[in-house]
C-alpha cells in the first residue's frame, strides 16, 4: 500500500458481552465509511441502527487543512454515528489528517479485513433498503469458501429488466454502492495496481471484451488510476475482481439508493439516471441460481448503460431508459 499509515488513529473500542450480541439480526460486521457530509451520514447510520449489527466499524478520513470549515463538518459527520443504542461492538478508525478518497478507503478496508474475515460495507451516501443487510449476510455465509465469488452488491442497474426467476445473478461488475466481501477476496487488492503495465501490454483486456471501444474505455480508466490522475479506490477493486476472474452477486431488485449527488460530493457532483434510485425489498427465502456463471446479457446491458464515452451516447441512453419507464 502507498498510503501513510502513521496518520491513522484507531480509536478505543466499546465492547458488549457476546451473550447480548447473539440476538443481533446482522451477524457480519458492518463498516461505514464517512468524511465530511453529516446529513447523508446520519441517514445511512439510521438504516444501520435499524438493522442493529453485532459489530460496527466506522472509517473516517481527516479534514483537508486547505478547506475552511471542513474540520467542523468532519466532526459533525463523526458525531452522527455516535448514537449506538443497541448491543454492539464498535471500532472506529479515524484518520488524524486527510488521506484522500483513494488512500483512506483502501487503508480503512485493509484495517477492517486485518481483523474480520467478512464485512458489509456502506459509504456515507448509500442508503440501504432494510433487506440489504440480510441479503448480504446470507450470501456471505453461503459463498464464504467459494473463490469464484469475490463480492456481493446491493445494486441493480437493470432498470426493471428481470433476467431470471432467481433472487440474484452473477456479474463481472462489482458495484460498490453498498456491498460486501471477504478477507480472502480483499487480500488480492492493490490500490497501486502495480502489475497493470504487464497486463496492459499483453492484451489482457482483449481476452475479456470483444469490443475495441470497450477495451479502450477500460484501458484508459485503469491507466488514469495507475497514473494517480483520479483520486479513487473502486476502479482498482474492479481490476482486482477481473484479474481473479471473480464474480459479484447482484440482486434482482435494487437495494441501494445513492443520495450523495451534489456539489459537496467527491465524484458524483451531477445528478443523473443513477442518482436517488428507488429501492425495493428483497423477498425471502432467497431463490439461488442453479449455476455460478455470469449473466452475459445483463453485463452487456451494464456496459452499454453505465459506461460510455460520448455525450451523445449518454443522452441517447437516458432518453431510451426514460421511454422504457414511461411506456
Amino acid at each position: 500500500m502507498d498510503y501513510t499509515s502513521p496518520y491513522v488513529n484507531v480509536a478505543a473500542e466499546r465492547s458488549i458481552p457476546a451473550v447480548f450480541m447473539s440476538s443481533s439480526f446482522v451477524t457480519a460486521p458492518v463498516a461505514l465509511i464517512i468524511f465530511n457530509r453529516p446529513e447523508p451520514t446520519a441517514k445511512v447510520f439510521e438504516a444501520i441502527r435499524q438493522a442493529q449489527p453485532a459489530t460496527l466499524v466506522v472509517i473516517a478520513d481527516g479534514a483537508r487543512a486547505s478547506r475552511k470549515g471542513e474540520a467542523e463538518l468532519c466532526a459533525a459527520a463523526r458525531a452522527a454515528t455516535e448514537n449506538v443504542d443497541w448491543p454492539c461492538r464498535i471500532v472506529r478508525h479515524y484518520a488524524d489528517q486527510n488521506l484522500g478518497c483513494r488512500n483512506r478507503v483502501a487503508s480503512g478496508l485493509d484495517l477492517l479485513f486485518d481483523e474480520f474475515d467478512r464485512a458489509i460495507i456502506l459509504e456515507d451516501d448509500c442508503v440501504p433498503e432494510p433487506s440489504f443487510f440480510r441479503f448480504c449476510d446470507e450470501l456471505l455465509e453461503r459463498y464464504r469458501d467459494d473463490e469464484r465469488v469475490m463480492a456481493i452488491s446491493g445494486d441493480n442497474f437493470q432498470f426493471g429488466n428481470h433476467r431470471s426467476e432467481f433472487s440474484y445473478y452473477f456479474s463481472r461488475y462489482p458495484h460498490v454502492w453498498g456491498w460486501a466481501t471477504w478477507r480472502r477476496a480483499w487480500r488480492h487488492y492493490d490500490v497501486a495496481m502495480r502489475d497493470w503495465p504487464q497486463y496492459r501490454d499483453n492484451g489482457w483486456l482483449a481476452g475479456l471484451f470483444d469490443s475495441p471501444r470497450t477495451i479502450k474505455f477500460w484501458q484508459e480508466i485503469f491507466q488514469s488510476v495507475y497514473d494517480k490522475k483520479v483520486d479513487t479506490w473502486d476502479h482498482q477493486w474492479t481490476y482486482t475482481c477481473w484479474r481473479q476472474n471473480g464474480l459479484t452477486a447482484l440482486p434482482s431488485v435494487n437495494l441501494i439508493s445513492n443520495i450523495g449527488f451534489g456539489e459537496d460530493a467527491t465524484h458524483t457532483r451531477r445528478s443523473g439516471l443513477f442518482s436517488y434510485l428507488s429501492v425495493h425489498p428483497m423477498e425471502f427465502p432467497l431463490r439461488h441460481p442453479v449455476e455460478i456463471i455470469r449473466d452475459a446479457r445483463a453485463d452487456d446491458y451494464t456496459q452499454r448503460h453505465n459506461f460510455d464515452y460520448s455525450l451523445m451516447g449518454r443522452v441517447r441512453r437516458t432518453l431510451k431508459l426514460l421511454r422504457e419507464q414511461l411506456f
